[in-house]
């Protein structure tokens, strides 16, 4: 008795293949079998696809799986639909991914954020006018939290010399905000 392929953990047997000559008049040559089957299985999967490429990619693979026990699969009264069942499985499963990738996506669109606001892009525009030292200070100081001691440890700088970056970068901050916010008042 023969254990079937439906599924994991399906043990329903069934009686072993016939035993035929060649591939139902194809002969035992797996090329010549490919070339007699390719084209009328292709179209099968393709009526039940809706879908020529996904189609094509599906009795491709289970020709590929095919391949390794052709010597076993050359005996059966109809190995073409081996194939075809192993093809429909194959798309079957591709629709499976693709259902639960596309409720994955549904899923996470609910985790978009909107784009940032005209300050936050007026304050990184200003941000990017400043020298880098004063920037990384500023960045370090006021949006990663660090102390003015860590800053100066991170950049191997005296303490004094991070507290003229921080207070040279807000100075010139304030200048370039408050040019941008007259130019927008001004146009």
């Amino acid at each position: 008795m023969m254990v079937s392929m439906h599924g994991p953990g399906d043990t329903r047997e069934e009686p072993p293949p016939a035993v035929t000559e060649g591939a139902g008049g194809v002969g035992d040559s797996f090329e010549e079998f490919y070339a007699a089957t390719f084209q009328p299985l292709m179209l099968q999967l393709y009526a039940y696809t809706a879908d020529i490429d996904q189609a094509r990619d599906a009795v491709q693979e289970a020709f590929s799986r095919a391949w390794p026990r052709w010597n076993k699969l050359v005996h059966y009264d109809h190995p073409a639909a081996w194939i075809r069942t192993v093809a429909m499985n194959v798309a079957r499963s591709r629709w499976r991914r693709l259902r639960a990738a596309r409720a994955h996506a549904r899923f996470r669109l609910d985790d978009t954020t909107e784009g940032p606001n005209p300050d936050r892009i007026a304050l990184a525009h200003a941000l990017a006018t400043l020298p880098e030292k004063q920037r990384r200070a500023i960045v370090l100081f006021h949006i990663a939290d660090l102390s003015i001691t860590e800053i100066a440890e991170q950049e191997g700088a005296a303490t004094g010399t991070v507290k003229s970056w921080l207070h040279r970068g807000r100075a010139a901050l304030a200048t370039a905000l408050s040019d941008s916010g007259t130019e927008e008042t001004n146009a």
